[in-house]
């Protein structure tokens, strides 16, 4: 079972916003002890909206999916996951209660009287229509759910709603995950050196090490750093403390020019 990240809206793509889920989820799952498998971003349109959704049950991952679940017109997400489950779309009971529950409070705010059954109140209903089946993920800003179906998580765009819904979901229903695989990871700038020349290396450690993955980061350099790589390795801790032994032998009998991450940082 892996973890995945859908990330909806025209606005990313387009570059009117920045996106700022991604490293969030990661940090997220990082203070939980666990990580990211893949993450995808994709436009408002419903067919792709669709499509990527379909991908994503099929897979048995646990999924988040920020953006799209409003009731403007180019919020889709929303039918797009009832389509991708063959399912009908309707108004969740408690999503209803919550909704109306928010106008009531926003009227009562502004000392002015709430009609349930106006067209813009109704409206706002829409908000609350999930695929059948799903369960709600409680907004702790605004009261205005999320909801939950087959694993997947769908959330806000906004990160001051989406960020603690994520948190919770995390918290709720997977904190028997937490801290399960124990990690650790090591790594060296290696300067002045072609990524080809350390990756025979780097193979021979991966097949000896099965729980371990080896990595290079190259950068061109900068002005106040040459050109380097940051070579590493990561996973099971103490085959990490093994290959990592190994990997700086091997560098200093090439006698290739090497420093600490830490000496960075």
């Amino acid at each position: 079972m892996g973890i995945g990240l859908i990330i909806v809206g025209d606005e990313i793509l387009s570059g009117k916003r920045q996106d700022q889920h991604l490293p969030k989820v990661i940090a997220l799952l990082k203070e939980r002890g666990l990580s990211l498998d893949w993450a995808e971003y994709v436009g408002d349109d419903r067919a792709r909206i669709t499509a990527t959704l379909e991908r994503s049950f099929a897979s048995g991952d646990i999924v988040f999916s920020t953006g799209g679940i409003g009731a403007t017109p180019d919020d889709h997400t929303r039918q797009c996951a009832a389509a991708a489950l063959g399912v009908l779309i309707e108004l969740h009971p408690e999503a209803k209660r919550l909704i109306q529950e928010r106008i009531l409070e926003t009227a009562s705010t502004a000392d002015k009287p709430a009609d349930l059954n106006s067209p813009d109140h109704l409206h706002r209903l829409k908000m609350g229509e999930f695929p059948h089946g799903a369960e709600i993920i409680p907004n702790p800003f605004n009261k205005i759910p999320g909801f939950a179906i087959r694993q997947h998580y769908f959330v806000p765009g906004f990160p001051v709603m989406a960020w603690p819904m994520i948190a919770w979901v995390l918290d709720t229903h997977y904190a028997h995950l937490f801290h399960q695989q124990p990690h650790d990871e090591k790594s060296v700038l290696v300067f002045e050196v072609a990524e080809s020349t350390l990756t025979p290396m780097m193979e021979d450690l991966e097949q000896r090490y099965p729980e371990v993955k080896v990595f290079s980061l190259p950068s061109v350099g900068s002005e106040t750093m040459r050109r380097h790589i940051e070579l590493g390795v990561k996973g099971e801790p103490r085959q990490v403390q093994q290959a990592f032994a190994e990997m700086l032998a091997v560098l200093d009998g090439f006698h290739m020019e090497y420093e600490s991450t830490a000496a960075v940082d």
